[in-house]
């Protein structure tokens, strides 16, 4: 039998969806080990302890917002009617305190790192909790979701360096078409009920077929920014291979994803996006190494 206590630790896991941490947190790695790579910096359990409590506390407090502040849509929604806010599970008081919690710690975390991103993170605290408020106004609000997780490069060189680089601001703006493309994709599903409730998703405002191609085009950019950033870099076979893996798998899922398969759509969202972020980053840092 669960411990409430238990309970409760899983319902703010599945709240916030620790899972899906795999989408950001290997690019923040490739960013993080670039840097040493790239620079003379050394290897520091300390600041890559602080760095990984960065995302965790950043993705906390950007997830639970967004809950709190969906929770009526979710509600109304049949697909996520079941989530831990609209289904009782948690309360939206606490949800919103969690993430203020975790907001607040990110920013803690960061003054223990260096100024500059100590000074930059109330800017990206605004993206990432303000994302939430995007789909009723933008139908760009796919972008502003993968500008909130493209964050995460470019923060953990910064982090280590405390200047900017080119190399991983291209990082950067892979995660933000790579996310921005699967988002879209994504909302395929909740299409109609995105249109009943004036919601401005891509597919609900320009319909699934375009929605299709606009993602393509966004993975298209993705798929040249891979091959260009290897040209870049330079560092010899992992890195292909780490590219080859990425790109099949980017392909892969519009080739999964179907309009009225909820399943394919999941399939193609976490698993094969966690995957390709993850052996992408696997394969990219030992090209550093090897």
């Amino acid at each position: 039998m669960n411990h409430p206590k238990n309970l409760a630790f899983k319902n703010y896991l599945s709240l916030v969806k620790f899972s899906h941490t795999i989408f950001a947190l290997p690019f923040a790695l490739i960013g993080y080990f670039y840097a040493i790579y790239h620079t003379d910096f050394t290897f520091t359990p300390k600041l890559f302890a602080l760095i990984l409590l960065c995302m965790v506390f950043a993705r906390n407090a950007a997830m639970s917002f967004n809950r709190v502040t969906d929770r009526f849509i979710d509600k109304r929604n049949p697909r996520t009617a079941n989530r831990e806010i609209p289904s009782g599970k948690i309360h939206p008081r606490n949800a919103f305190i969690f993430s203020m919690l975790n907001a607040l710690l990110f920013v803690v975390t960061t003054f223990f790192i260096n100024k500059l991103v100590f000074y930059l993170s109330p800017l990206a605290l605004l993206v990432v909790l303000g994302y939430s408020y995007t789909k009723r106004y933008t139908m760009f609000c796919h972008f502003i979701l993968g500008l909130g997780l493209s964050l995460a490069p470019i923060g953990a060189y910064l982090s280590v360096t405390g200047s900017w680089a080119l190399i991983p601001i291209i990082f950067s703006i892979i995660v933000l078409l790579w996310v921005s493309g699967f988002d879209i994709l994504y909302s395929i599903q909740d299409e109609e009920f995105d249109k009943e409730e004036s919601l401005k998703s891509i597919p609900a405002i320009l319909g699934w077929r375009r929605a299709r191609i606009i993602s393509g085009i966004l993975h298209g950019g993705v798929i040249a920014l891979t091959l260009k950033v290897g040209y870049l870099i330079d560092t010899g076979l992992y890195y292909w291979i780490a590219a080859a893996i990425f790109i099949a798998l980017l392909v892969m899922q519009h080739l999964v994803v179907k309009k009225n398969s909820e399943k394919r759509i999941n399939f193609a969202f976490a698993t094969l996006n966690g995957l390709a972020s993850l052996l992408y980053a696997i394969f990219t840092v030992l090209s550093f190494y090897i």
